[in-house]
């Protein structure tokens, strides 16, 4: 003490600096060894290069390919870098339901680049965020279901389509063709029916230009909720409702049409299946137009359309979320803003969830009785706060379409092509459609 009161007396402006230093030596062990604790609790994960990160590592056409590979290494949640964006991956059944269901609140919101957010200024309700979501998607319910959808007017509106549909592919005369437009353009006329009160001709140009532009923007179809009335007024102007009308057009049109000619193609690869579709459909509706009440008698045919959606699993890695807080998700420290990727094709292809994860099996979905079984890792809607909004209405329009098509149809490969050459394959893209191919459509009746 004796030694401290006289280096004060001779020099204090020196005391003061190395207390001073003092001072940020302790603050900076303090905030190294809690950092050093934060950092050893986020996920683990591949290491990343400056600015690059884990770009090249991973397959930039199929990066969810990648990111399963990804997770064997290590674990259901990990941390990948997309260039200088650290982004959190969820892999499984497990941890997918875990974070989206039972940690809803927390993993809600939607991650929204910068790309997105000049393309939509957050509107409308696929990238949009808080109260304005909030109140789009319960805006969008509301209207949606007073227009019919998941009830008999939906139904009506879908049966309306279904002959437009069967006449364009009886044009053709049973030769081979691409089934992309007409479908699309059948998809699209069901949410426009619904959203515009009117639906198009498929030669109507302006029309064309509508699923065309869609086709190469909007690629799925996200969800929302409603706030207090104080705020509701500021919400309803023109570019909230305009985006979210796009949302609905874009989502309604491109994951219902994509599954449908993924369904026509796994019935002309394994024909076995197709046969025993049609045996089924003949059998319980014959001749009549198919309606939704035949589902609970068609549980093969509904196998196979879950199977379709299963296997083709069209939004691989969904739509990215973000973490609405500074959260601990099982055992693992995510700070408030993180992008999150629930990896939705990871459940879908969960090997401890299905028989046989990566082929084409119905009866992942029936029991031994041949009974129709719901399966809880069957998430190909997401699910949460973020489920796709027009889930009731794809699902719908998924099994009138399809059966439909199947009983006026038999499908084949083009000649000189057989079934094994059909590549199953998906096309590279947000949403995973088949390659380019053609099909025979050969009238039944």
């Amino acid at each position: 003490m004796g030694y401290v009161e006289g280096l004060l007396k001779q020099n204090p402006t020196e005391v003061t600096f190395l207390g001073a230093m003092l001072f940020l030596l302790v603050l900076y062990l303090f905030y190294s060894v809690s950092w050093f604790e934060v950092r050893r609790t986020e996920p683990p994960g591949p290491r990343p290069l400056p600015l690059l990160g884990n770009i090249l590592q991973l397959d930039l056409k199929r990066p969810y390919r990648t990111l399963c590979e990804l997770s064997k290494k290590y674990g259901s949640v990990f941390t990948v870098h997309f260039g200088p964006k650290k982004v959190v991956v969820l892999a499984g059944y497990k941890t997918v339901k875990d974070a989206l269901v039972n940690h809803a609140q927390d993993f809600g919101d939607r991650d929204i680049t910068p790309m997105f957010y000049d393309l939509n200024k957050g509107h409308g309700i696929i990238f949009s965020n808080g109260d304005s979501w909030k109140e789009m998607r319960r805006f969008a319910l509301t209207n949606l279901r007073e227009f019919g959808m998941g009830k008999k007017g939906a139904e009506e509106k879908i049966l309306l389509e279904i002959p437009k549909l069967i006449e364009v592919f009886e044009k053709f005369g049973g030769k081979a063709f691409d089934t992309t437009e007409p479908v699309n353009y059948a998809a699209s006329n069901i949410i426009s029916s619904i959203v515009y009160g009117s639906r198009f001709e498929y030669n109507d140009p302006q029309f064309q230009g509508m699923v065309d532009i869609n086709n190469e923007t909007i690629r799925l179809l996200g969800s929302a909720s409603i706030q207090e009335a104080i705020t509701v007024d500021s919400l309803y102007h023109e570019d909230n409702l305009m985006h979210s009308i796009f949302n609905l057009f874009g989502a309604g049109t491109d994951t219902t049409s994509t599954t449908i000619r993924w369904g026509l193609l796994l019935m002309a690869k394994y024909p076995h299946i197709q046969d025993l579709v049609q045996k089924e459909i003949t059998r319980v509706i014959g001749g009549r137009q198919p309606l939704v009440e035949d589902r609970k008698n068609l549980p093969y045919t509904d196998a196979v359309i879950h199977e379709t959606q299963r296997l083709a699993s069209i939004v691989p890695m969904s739509i990215p979320h973000a973490t609405s807080r500074d959260i601990t998700f099982q055992g693992y420290f995510i700070k408030k803003g993180t992008s999150v990727i629930p990896l939705l094709t990871s459940v879908l292809h969960d090997e401890g969830e299905w028989e046989s994860p990566h082929t084409f099996n119905p009866a992942h979905f029936l029991d031994e009785q041949g009974r129709f079984i719901k399966k809880e890792a069957f998430m190909a809607f997401s699910a949460g706060r973020r489920v796709c909004l027009g889930e009731s209405l794809a699902r719908m329009e998924l099994f009138l379409f399809f059966t439909s098509l199947l009983q006026r149809f038999h499908f084949s490969p083009p000649p000189g092509v057989t079934e094994d050459d059909l590549d199953l394959t998906p096309a590279v893209g947000f949403t995973l459609g088949p390659l380019p191919h053609q099909l025979c459509a050969v009238s039944r009746v």
